[in-house]
């Protein structure tokens, strides 16, 4: 046993250092960065402050800003869930050439640029976009709606962004629930929505769990979707720390900035984590 364990962690080493040097590393560095103050004009002093973070909390412009990130993230993660999962089932339960049509159809959005993606979300919700022509000449409005610039387009433009990795995650769960056991469950008269809810979902919980995870993170880090649809008003945590580092050089802002989407990310994970394995757990 202590042959293996020895082998394994020998085996995970040159990751392990990798890791260290590329991730952990940058991080550790930022810790001091972010305790000093900064001074227009004058740059970074050499004094220390807790300024940085107390100011997240206390200044209504970062509360909103984190609000508003975290309000994105569950939303673009119940919307892919909600979408991704009836379109997972269907994947999971199809035949093979369906089944590898259907994926490859999935994954054929993530093939393209992101930045191109975003630029056609652009060309759909602005102003004078395509949807916004359409209904003026329906004559369903007299005047274009805003979809951009405001939640509604980050919600629409980053679901289907993100949408394929919700289904990627789902179906090899789907596919992993006992097709003996939804046997069993209909063999004692469970309906076909009973056993949905009693059986399939419960048992999927570990795909839901990976899936939202996923989605989540990626969408309270990304940067450019928010950049081009939400424009330079209306800003998330990630467009904020990159205004911080590169543009009004703030970089203790930045630094504790990113400590918060970090601690926030973590806490989130930690809270679904225990939340959905207890769930699953009762399946």
């Amino acid at each position: 046993m202590t042959t293996r364990k020895t082998n394994g962690a020998l085996l995970a080493s040159p990751l392990l250092l990798l890791l260290l040097l590329a991730f952990v590393a940058p991080v550790l560095l930022m810790v001091p960065l972010s305790l000093h103050p900064y001074e227009p004009g004058a740059g970074i002093s050499s004094g220390w402050t807790l300024a940085n973070y107390t100011s997240i909390v206390t200044d209504e412009y970062y509360r909103e800003v984190v609000v508003r990130t975290l309000v994105l993230g569950f939303g673009v993660t119940l919307i892919c869930l909600l979408m991704g999962y009836p379109l997972a089932c269907y994947i999971a339960n199809a035949g093979p050439k369906m089944r590898l049509a259907l994926t490859m159809l999935v994954i054929f959005p993530m093939l393209l640029n992101l930045v191109v993606r975003s630029f056609g979300w652009i060309a759909l919700l602005a102003n004078r976009g395509l949807v916004n022509n359409l209904l003026i000449d329906m004559g369903l409005i007299e005047r274009p709606i805003k979809m951009m610039f405001n939640l509604f387009g980050l919600l629409v433009g980053m679901s289907h962004i993100f949408l394929p990795f919700m289904v990627l995650m789902l179906v090899p769960a789907i596919q992993a629930v006992s097709k003996d056991v939804q046997a069993a469950a209909y063999t004692l008269a469970a309906s076909r929505l009973r056993v949905f809810w009693s059986v399939t979902l419960p048992m999927s919980a570990p795909g839901i769990l990976s899936g939202s995870i996923l989605v989540f993170v990626l969408t309270i880090s990304a940067l450019v979707t928010p950049r081009m649809l939400g424009g330079p008003t209306y800003k998330v945590m990630a467009t904020l720390i990159y205004d911080d580092f590169l543009q009004t050089l703030d970089w203790p802002a930045g630094a504790a900035m990113s400590f918060t989407l970090i601690l926030l990310t973590l806490v989130v994970i930690g809270l679904s984590s225990r939340m959905l394995r207890r769930w699953g757990g009762h399946a």
